[in-house]
């Protein structure tokens, strides 16, 4: 079993460090987090410095002229491990959501189970990725992480009730400041980043409506399921209570929690009790 190099901690997901090489948990796996023997390299800014042009004036020659430096930017992409982790929840979430049709209609298993990950699988990994790219836009890590006991507890409460409840805790994305290259995020990034999730699943909410109105068979379903899980999702996870996204954005801005989490509440209450 690999260790972390700092705590000694067994690990079923090591994170190695690109710069020294070296495993190291999930708290020690950033460079300054594990004092790495590189860091004093990695302090220094990332700059683009353009050679200097002479700029040519009437019977003058002015000295040459340097542009100013360009910090780079994080580069908006997905990791390997990442994908495998959101490939494995998005799984499982769907198997959780058909397993009723499993326990009632064997035969129609297969097609509902294939309904439900595009429906349901499409609303979670948009809203993961939302919160992702919105945290790498700020200079943050950030990269989603399956949680296993969450997916472990999902099957085991579809299971037990026969797919009449889904307790779905499949993971979150990870977010850190890059301390080292002087980054910081406060209260208004980490409410702005909190509520690009919700914002996401609310925009799918449209192009699912068209599906279903539109289409019939297994297209309709699709996008019913499709509309009524994203309304669901969003209006849930604005919430400002323990730890949801909501809790996020009402600590950053009441004036954008309330325009925002109102309008979609009184729009589900519509949807899912009149």
């Amino acid at each position: 079993m690999v260790k972390c190099q700092v705590c000694g901690k067994e690990l079923d997901l090591p994170y190695v460090c690109k710069y020294c090489g070296k495993t190291f948990c999930v708290e020690h796996r950033l460079p300054e987090k594990h004092n790495c023997e590189r860091l004093t390299e990695l302090r220094k800014p990332f700059i683009i410095k353009p050679k200097p042009e002479t700029v040519f004036m009437p019977q003058t020659l002015e000295k040459p002229k340097t542009r100013i430096y360009i910090k780079r930017k994080p580069r908006l992409r997905v990791s390997g491990l990442e994908i495998r982790h959101l490939l494995l929840a998005w799984i499982v979430l769907g198997f959780c959501f058909s397993i009723r049709w499993l326990f009632g209609y064997p035969k129609l298993f297969p097609l509902m189970f294939m309904v439900y990950l595009l429906a349901v699988g499409s609303g979670f990994v948009f809203h993961e990725l939302a919160h992702k790219f919105t945290a790498l836009r700020f200079g943050c890590w950030a990269e989603f992480r399956m949680w296993s006991w969450g997916l472990i507890m999902a099957l085991l409460f579809a299971l037990m009730s026969g797919g009449s409840i889904v307790f779905a805790a499949p993971g979150a994305v990870y977010i850190m400041p890059r301390h080292v290259l002087g980054w910081e995020i406060g209260r208004r990034e980490n409410g702005i980043i909190a509520l690009m999730g919700p914002l996401a699943n609310l925009i799918l909410v449209f192009p699912f409506y068209l599906i279903w109105q539109n289409y019939l068979g297994i297209i309709g379903l699709i996008g019913e399921t499709g509309f009524y899980v994203n309304l669901w999702l969003a209006a849930f996870n604005l919430i400002p209570f323990m730890g949801l996204d909501g809790s996020k954005v009402f600590s950053w801005s009441l004036a954008v929690w309330g325009l925002v989490t109102i309008p979609t509440w009184i729009y589900t209450i519509y949807v899912f009790f009149v």
